[in-house]
């Protein structure tokens, strides 16, 4: 015989939930990425990149089946097994997460109400589709998400926002009253039985892309640009000294600090190097450029990532070869058939990765902002759809 319960706890620290159980669970989701796993999260939190120093406060929700048997003579025995968890942040700001905001912030200011603080279940500083609400099952999903509401009200925040979930996470949230909303990234397909070569990638675009991504490589090749890449733990301690050191000079061009410190990356270094693939640019045997992505071979597919990238020095298409050609190839090369170039960025278009819609869910507790949201949402669906029509008919390959 035994007895079951369920308890909510919301917990200040991805530190407190079990990684065991946190990636036992997400290995059970339709759509798990290495940027939902439990490593991934802590090194946020551990190195303070997404902590409530940086305007990340976590709120992790999670959802705990406590089951107490009786399996000994002289007493009882409880065990605890996680149910169902999503990373909550409590945010004072809308940077880092790729799904703007400002607008409605700057609406809520124009009437002397307060938009901050609001939640995000998100991956800071991470804009790639995947799992978002960690669950067992549907109906645990459910609970999970009430669970994540009731805090938000209790909390008297403004709004809820569920940055690039998956179809299960955006079907619970439409059936729980969320809105959603549209954006579009770019990602490319190694399209079945998958490209020999990148010669013959590029035998399927037409003419005149085909010409101009030859160019493209060509001018950094003559330029006396060499690449090497290396993977997992064959990325050295001086590799990843070069890497961030390229990753910052580009934010600090742009007059913005990085969003991610050295330490950070030392964590995933320690943690989940598995799922690192460093390209590093090269002219006489010394490095100017840098391009990190991630890989995942785990799931239902072999899926890259394009994540960050830095130079030292200016040249002529290198950031193209560095973050695109580069990676295509090796994709190719290693079989992976996606691989998804990140938030934005029409250029890419031109690269053979093609437009794909991303979603949102969100709830605001004010009742005449939710109502101008929802039909503010509508029209930009509307838009979005016409901007996906016009991307598809610019598609770079070859008609038929």
């Amino acid at each position: 015989m035994s007895k079951t319960d369920y308890v909510i706890r919301v917990l200040d620290s991805p530190l407190q939930v079990d990684a065991g159980q946190w990636n036992r669970l997400l290995a059970q989701q339709a759509q798990p990425t290495p940027f939902m796993r439990h490593e991934y999260l802590a090194a946020l939190h551990e190195s303070g990149c997404a902590t409530p120093t940086t305007g990340w406060t976590p709120r992790f929700v999670t959802l705990w089946e406590h089951t107490t048997s009786a399996s000994r003579p002289d007493g009882t025995q409880q065990t605890a097994q996680l149910l169902a968890a999503c990373p909550l942040y409590l945010k004072e700001h809308s940077y880092g997460e790729y799904v703007f905001d400002w607008a409605w912030a700057n609406a809520y200011a124009q009437h002397g109400l307060a938009y901050y603080p609001k939640a995000v279940v998100a991956v800071p500083f991470t804009p790639v589709p995947g799992s978002r609400l960690l669950a067992r099952d549907g109906q645990a999903r459910k609970a999970l998400l009430h669970a994540v509401l009731e805090t938000c009200r209790d909390a008297g925040l403004s709004s809820l926002h569920l940055l690039f979930g998956n179809d299960n996470d955006l079907t619970a949230s439409q059936q729980a009253g969320l809105m959603l909303r549209h954006t579009v990234q770019f990602h490319w397909q190694n399209t079945h039985p998958g490209y020999a070569s990148f010669d013959d990638f590029l035998a399927t675009l037409n003419q005149e892309k085909r010409k101009k991504i030859r160019q493209e490589r060509r001018k950094v090749s003559e330029a006396g640009i060499s690449f090497r890449w290396s993977r997992g733990l064959d990325i050295t301690p001086q590799d990843w000294d070069f890497f961030y050191r390229c990753y910052e000079r580009t934010y600090l061009e742009h007059g913005n600090l990085p969003y991610l410190n050295r330490d950070f990356f030392a964590r995933l270094a320690s943690t989940l190097a598995e799922h690192w693939l460093l390209f590093i640019a090269e002219r006489e045997g010394q490095p100017i450029a840098a391009s990190l992505i991630a890989v995942s071979d785990e799931g239902r597919e072999k899926v890259a990532w394009g994540r960050y990238w830095g130079a030292l020095e200016r040249v002529d298409c290198l950031h193209f070869e560095a973050c695109y050609y580069q990676p295509l190839q090796w994709c190719m090369a290693h079989g992976y058939q996606r691989f998804e170039g990140g938030a934005q960025g029409e250029h890419k278009l031109a690269r053979a990765l093609l437009p794909v819609k991303t979603s949102s869910a969100h709830w605001l507790a004010h009742p005449a902002f939710a109502d101008a949201v929802e039909r503010f949402l509508a029209r930009e669906e509307q838009g979005v759809g016409r901007y996906l029509s016009d991307l598809a008919r610019r598609a770079p390959f070859k008609q038929g």
